[in-house]
């Protein structure tokens, strides 16, 4: 696996003079998967979980549903000037049965750190069908969407060595982080906590809700849809088309989430209020 952090010298200036010293970055590398062979998309990510990744992007652009429809998912031989393994290349091979993935040039899944949905040949491109329904029982309280920023904060360990990186969680009921993944892309930081999902078997996601340390996208409310996930949670604002796909889907869609001050836009039924 690549390096998660990169030190780096720094000049830094301050109101009491200037001085030269070490920082610690977020390493971000290109991942190129393949499915059966076939390239089917470059992301910029921060190495680590990437067999998470290829799940959960799988699962949310609607070729898998399920672990069982993934038989292996390996590194290939890309290597570096010294002929080091870079593992920035994984190959995923499809259960026998499970159709391939369309790559026609309507879908570019050239994806980058800082907009999943850059490359699409168009926004109807990314309104995919669900296999799954989002959960309709999930409830929460606002003291424990209230409590989600601060918990997820205290587990993001890469974030307090280099305050350069997204953060995705899922959460239960009683505001249990069920899994925190980081990563410089918010789209991969969600595809690493959904593919850790699909890979514990816990798909489709009707008992829990996700958690994104940024602002919700159009892109984040789909990946959440895809899996079932019936509320999304972000500590900044959504999107308009994010709040619009939210109220299609029937999802709970809550922005601004600042300890006990938050704005629920969609799905107000799945917030307790009593």
């Amino acid at each position: 696996m690549g390096r998660i952090t990169v030190r780096t010298p720094v000049l830094t200036l301050r109101a009491d003079g200037t001085r030269r010293r070490q920082d610690t970055l977020a390493a971000e590398e290109p991942l190129e998967l393949r499915v059966d062979g076939s390239a089917l998309t470059v992301t910029m990510r921060t190495p680590g979980s990437d067999v998470e990744l290829a799940h959960g992007f799988l699962l949310t652009e609607g070729v898998i549903g399920a672990r069982e429809d993934v038989s292996t998912a390996r590194y290939c031989d890309g290597v570096d000037e010294a002929g080091r393994n870079t593992y920035n290349v994984l190959n995923v091979t499809l259960a026998p049965g499970v159709e391939p993935p369309d790559t026609g040039v309507e879908r570019n899944f050239y994806t980058t750190s800082s907009c999943g949905v850059c490359g699409k040949a168009a926004l109807d491109a990314v309104r995919l069908t669900s296999r799954f329904d989002v959960g309709t029982e999930f409830a929460v309280t606002p003291e424990v969407l209230g409590g989600l920023p601060d918990a997820l904060r205290a587990r993001q360990r890469v974030f307090q060595a280099t305050g350069g990186l997204h953060a995705a969680a899922l959460f239960d009921a009683s505001g249990e982080l069920l899994v925190v993944r980081e990563d410089v892309g918010r789209h991969n930081a969600v595809d690493k906590a959904i593919g850790w999902a699909v890979m514990s078997e816990r798909v489709p996601l009707h008992d829990a809700g996700l958690l994104v340390s940024g602002r919700a996208s159009f892109e984040l409310v789909q990946k959440a849809a895809m899996a079932g996930i019936p509320m999304l949670a972000a500590i900044s604002a959504p999107s308009s088309l994010a709040v619009e796909l939210a109220a299609e889907r029937d999802m709970s869609l809550v922005g601004f989430l600042r300890g006990s001050e938050m704005n629920v836009y969609t799905g107000e039924k799945r917030i307790d209020l009593e």
